[in-house]
């Protein structure tokens, strides 16, 4: 993976997340319930688990502080601990 900004985004292209569901990755501008959030967020990551990109896409949303949305297959909440865990 390159260091420049083109380099670290490169991916997107690849992503299976693009297209007509891309709507799932983040929460709608209407209400939301708890079970509509865990159902929207579990087809999401369903996609993410076969995506070609998964790794690059975490990384990214992890060096970028991603305060919003599923990627890389977690949510904000999971990414929030995960670099919680990493700092120590």
């Amino acid at each position: 993976m390159s260091g420049t900004a083109s380099g670290l985004e490169g991916w997107r292209h690849k992503a299976a997340c693009k297209g007509a569901q891309a709507g799932l990755f983040f929460q709608p501008s209407q209400f939301e319930r708890k079970h509509e959030r865990l159902a929207r967020e579990q087809a999401a990551k369903s996609i993410c688990a076969r995506c070609p990109v998964r790794e690059q896409c975490l990384a990214f949303a992890l060096a970028a502080r991603e305060a919003h949305g599923v990627w890389g297959g977690l949510n904000e909440v999971e990414r929030r601990k995960l670099l919680d865990r990493r700092a120590g």
